[in-house]
């Protein structure tokens, strides 16, 4: 249950997910985007990221910088800005920013 595994973990709207956190963070539950695919992280470093019923297949990591990132096979690798979506003090989901192009989008747990 998602609240378990946040359990303990403090956030306001639009904070930064402490480095030690983002395994939790990502884990927590499967993120559902606007345009309604859906994503997926396990903890052993895999994700599946769902869109109009295809399937994706890549990795996910933190960084020597202690960055949230991600590799899509065969080359694609992207780092973002990883910040709690807090409605109240309910943590409900995660907004992610590419570092290299500002792009935002977010994720609410299901």
């Amino acid at each position: 249950m998602m609240d378990d595994v946040l359990q303990g973990i403090r956030a306001e709207d639009g904070e930064a997910v402490a480095a030690a956190d983002i395994p939790k963070a990502v884990t927590a539950r499967r993120l559902v985007y606007a345009d309604g695919a859906t994503q997926v992280f396990t903890i052993d470093g895999k994700t599946t990221y769902t869109e109009r019923g295809g399937d994706s297949a890549g990795e996910w990591y933190v960084d020597d910088q202690d960055r949230f990132c991600s590799f899509w096979p065969p080359s694609y690798r992207a780092c973002y800005a990883l910040r709690w979506m807090v409605d109240d003090t309910r943590i409900v989901g995660l907004r992610f920013t590419g570092l290299s192009d500002g792009v935002t989008f977010e994720g609410r747990y299901e």
